[in-house]
């Protein structure tokens, strides 16, 4: 997948593979190694790619992406069904692609009211989950070293049928698999198999509850494809920070948080198609509600005055033509409003982002060195007796939080500092640290993804202690089973039937007293080597659904699991935590 390319929506895609005669088909994966090896050259709104000495692929996207079919064109002699098209097109981004006419609620226009849905899932819906499912199964049965851009291109068509079914969720959920399988087949820096797990799980449980489930289950599992913005009246916010945003999927920008007086949380975001370069340059540029000029850095530290807000669900602020805002005055975060956000207990914030609500944490720590993991090194702190790892948000080099960590590092020892975290669910407590109060200026704060912090900011002589080997709290019984379900991810099915992979685990997690951890990972071994065959002992096709049932339902368990033993290492209540 390639960033210097404009995103190209899944419909498109989807077309220009079906198009192809088999053997093309089987020479695409090649194509679109030897595209991404090609220069890019970008003019305005048109992209060009220079195959050889006489070939060219153009991609127009007005608007920033491709929507159309036509708008990728190629001069070789093979066009327009040539490997080329479709090569660029599986080498690009995977783009949001525009809601129909249809899917424009009343809601979202703005008149307060929503059509009603049907009690059940229609028979249409129905079979376009089925196909989502089967298009997932067969991504995780190949693994995403052997799911190349024709399963990518039926797993991409069978968001675009669910999108037109009604099933925004399962859609976009599918598109998250394929932009995961993408960063993991081009070694992505910012690719994570835990991500990519959870993206499968994901579309996977979606899918498959969907045709049985009614009601208020069925409305949520549908999913919606704008978020309607009710009206909120007059607003009074304090800017909190900003963070930069820079997606797999070929989307950047910045979001800005703030808090009104309650302690409610609101954002105001810029995000577009681009590049690190748009992540960390939409913090200088004007937030886009009402007549403010303020940037998204300027926001992060003053305040905001809001008449005829417009607010999502998830606290994001609408730009309506209506909306009015102005500059006001900000507040520090150790004074009201702000500072009643870090009054709140860590157990009853963990407990809160559990329950399925905002997965911000503010936190007062004293940074104590750090501790070295496999992926990496990351902050330890102290949180009120608690021992708790700090991690960074976001590992790709253009943007500052790793070299920010490395100099607060040096910070260490016994610095007590208030943050701004973001909970990162696991067996010990840990979090991915978003902003900071300034080492040695009072008052002051650091956007940890924006601002970069320099050798004069820390304290005097100040020196990093070095990194501790701290055994991994990872190795917790459960990590038999999680070990197998990460494992065929990008192995497969086949990783699963090896020689020697079906040990004693299971029986181990059942001495243990994980008897049903135990059982799923014996039946996840089962369905991976169940290959019937025929009278003449040929091999038959793989039953693709019961691998991934198995598969999908270790991985909920193993997420339930998880989120209790979060729950109990932060102090949190497992019983209060409905993702647990």
């Amino acid at each position: 997948m390639s960033p210097d390319l404009p995103p190209v929506v899944p419909s498109v895609t989807a077309e220009l593979v079906a198009a192809l005669s088999p053997r093309l088909r089987k020479r695409l994966d090649a194509g679109v190694t030897k595209l991404l090896a090609r220069p890019a050259v970008r003019e305005g709104d048109t992209v060009r790619i220079a195959v050889d000495d006489e070939t060219d692929v153009v991609l127009r996207a007005p608007g920033g992406t491709v929507t159309g079919a036509d708008a990728i064109r190629c001069g070789c002699l093979l066009a327009p069904d040539c490997l080329h098209r479709a090569a660029a097109a599986s080498a690009a981004p995977v783009a949001e692609e525009a809601p129909a006419p249809a899917e424009v609620t009343e809601a979202e226009e703005g008149t307060g009211t929503a059509q009603p849905e049907p009690d059940a899932a229609t028979a249409e819906q129905r079979a376009a989950a089925r196909t989502v499912f089967d298009a997932a199964a067969a991504v995780l049965e190949a693994g995403t070293d052997g799911a190349g851009a024709v399963l990518q291109a039926e797993l991409l068509h069978a968001a675009h049928t669910a999108r037109l079914a009604g099933l925004p969720r399962a859609s976009a959920a599918a598109v998250s698999v394929v932009t995961g399988v993408r960063a993991a087949r081009s070694a992505d820096p910012g690719h994570r198999l835990a991500g990519l797990a959870d993206a499968l799980a994901a579309v996977l449980g979606v899918t498959h509850r969907l045709p049985h489930a009614t009601g208020p289950d069925l409305t949520e599992l549908r999913g919606t494809v704008r978020q309607p913005y009710r009206p909120d009246g007059s607003l009074r916010l304090y800017g909190l920070f900003s963070e930069p945003v820079l997606t797999a999927t070929g989307y950047a920008g910045a979001v800005t948080w703030t808090a009104d007086a309650d302690g409610r949380l609101y954002t105001v975001s810029d995000v577009a198609p681009g590049g690190p370069s748009r992540a960390t340059g939409a913090a200088d540029r004007a937030v886009r509600i009402g007549d403010t000029t303020l940037t998204h850095r300027e926001l992060s530290r003053a305040g905001l005055a809001v008449s005829g807000a417009t607010v999502s669900p998830t606290g994001r602020l609408g730009a309506g033509a209506g909306v009015r805002a102005v500059r006001a005055s900000g507040a520090d975060w150790r004074a009201e409003p702000l500072d009643r956000l870090w009054a709140v207990p860590a157990p009853e914030q963990v407990t809160r982002a559990l329950d399925g609500g905002q997965d911000l944490l503010f936190l007062e720590v004293t940074l104590e060195g750090t501790v070295r993991e496999t992926t990496g090194d990351c902050l330890l702190a102290d949180c009120a007796g608690l021992p708790l790892r700090l991690a960074t948000a976001h590992d790709d080099p253009a943007l500052p939080y790793r070299d920010n960590l490395r100099l607060l590092a040096a910070a260490a020892g016994g610095s007590r500092l208030r943050i701004v975290a973001r909970l990162a669910p696991g067996p010990c407590p840990r979090a991915l640290l978003l902003a900071t109060e300034h080492p040695t200026g009072p008052g002051a704060r650091v956007d940890l993804g924006l601002d970069r912090l320099q050798r004069a900011d820390l304290p005097t002589g100040a020196v990093a202690p070095p990194a501790r080997a701290v055994p991994a709290g990872d190795e917790a019984p459960l990590h038999l089973l999680r070990r197998r379900v990460h494992q065929a991810v990008p192995g497969g099915r086949r990783v699963l039937t090896l020689a020697g992979s079906r040990s004693g685990d299971g029986a181990r997690l059942r001495r243990l007293g994980l008897a049903t951890a135990g059982d799923l990972l014996d039946d996840l071994h089962t369905a991976a080597a169940d290959r019937s065959r025929d009278t003449f002992g040929r091999l038959l096709p793989a039953d693709t659904g019961r691998f991934a049932r198995a598969w999908l339902a270790a991985a909920v368990y193993t997420d339930t699991v998880e989120r209790a033993l979060c729950a109990a290492a932060w102090g949190a209540s497992a019983t209060e935590a409905r993702g647990a």
